[in-house]
């Protein structure tokens, strides 16, 4: 039986939200610790499933908030570098539907700077499934590296990518270029129906994901907010609601999504390898609890998803606060 931990590899980012009521000729703003990949190893922690992640931190101050808050809901930073170079910075500015916009402060910083000798088999250790992504996937000079470390853990442990698509800083023909290459490299393949629209606008979802089938990934989940969840498994599909919920803001609402995915199939002993054996049935419950998880996050503020206990009853729409 394959070890039932998950390591996650990405950035940890400092998330900074413009706060009203500064003095005249002042911004005010909240910092908190974000980052697609880091999200996405809290909530995993948070629900139950042991968790690796690999990260370069800074000695920074935003770093030791990350420490501090991948540590508290139980990550396992062992796999973490020590890193010199500064930490992602965020600002984020919401919507009126709590959607965020950000600009980012990403040039020199720690997170993509991963060298072939940091990225080893050793450093992801005894995992059943390696989950990447976001910036840490595209950004050099660490992305190839990142993609090389894929290959060579690829059969070995199930791997699953988000590419959490960031127009801003990322020309939109790379991700067009590479997302068949990742496909040839993962198993699990989970974005939003935004990133999908960026990638191949106007394309049918179903045409895409039928390409990316056959460049090799197993399982396609394509989140749509309040519309729920695409779940493709080798060209069959269906889809999943996603629960009714007061909508505070989605921050890390798709990260939490992939955690929710990941520990249910890894709860289900379905993790490890390349999921030949995985159906529709299996997937769609999946992506059900994930919607569950992805719609707590969007009950409260910002990225801090819900522990296990959090989580009532068996059946999608089961959310409950957190208590004062």
């Amino acid at each position: 039986m394959p070890s039932p931990q998950v390591a996650v590899l990405g950035e940890c980012v400092a998330d900074a939200f413009v706060t009203p009521g500064a003095p005249a000729g002042e911004l005010a703003l909240r910092v908190l610790p974000g980052g697609g990949p880091a999200n996405t190893a809290v909530a995993l922690a948070r629900l139950g499933t042991p968790t690796r992640f690999l990260g370069r931190l800074s000695d920074d101050s935003f770093g030791a908030l990350f420490r501090g808050h991948l540590a508290a809901s139980g990550v396992d930073l062992t796999g973490c570098v020590a890193a010199t170079e500064p930490s992602t910075l965020a600002v984020a500015t919401l919507d009126e539907s709590g959607q965020a916009r950000y600009s980012f402060h990403a040039e020199g910083a720690a997170d993509w700077a991963w060298s072939p000798a940091e990225l080893t088999a050793e450093r992801v250790g005894e995992v059943s499934c390696l989950h990447t992504g976001s910036l840490a996937l595209v950004r050099p000079p660490g992305a190839e590296n990142v993609e090389d470390l894929l290959a060579a853990v690829a059969g070995r442990v199930t791997v699953s990518v988000d590419p959490n698509v960031r127009a801003g800083l990322v020309p939109l023909g790379l991700y067009r270029e590479r997302m068949p290459r990742w496909c040839a490299l993962a198993d699990i393949v989970k974005l939003s129906d935004d990133d999908l629209e960026q990638i191949h606008p106007g394309e049918p979802a179903g045409q895409v994901c039928d390409a990316w089938h056959a460049a090799g990934a197993r399982l396609i989940v394509v989140t749509r907010g309040p519309l729920g969840a695409l779940v493709s498994v080798g060209g069959e599909r269906t889809t999943v609601p996603a629960p009714p919920v007061d909508v505070v803001d989605t921050v890390g609402a798709g990260d939490s999504f992939t955690a929710g995915l990941l520990h249910r199939l890894g709860t289900r002993g379905l993790l490890g390898g390349r999921l030949d054996a995985l159906d529709l049935a299996e997937a769609a419950e999946a992506a059900a609890f994930a919607a569950r998880v992805a719609a707590f996050t969007c009950s409260v503020a910002g990225a801090n998803p819900p522990w296990a206990h959090d989580l009532t009853g068996d059946t999608a729409g089961g959310v409950s606060r957190p208590s004062a």
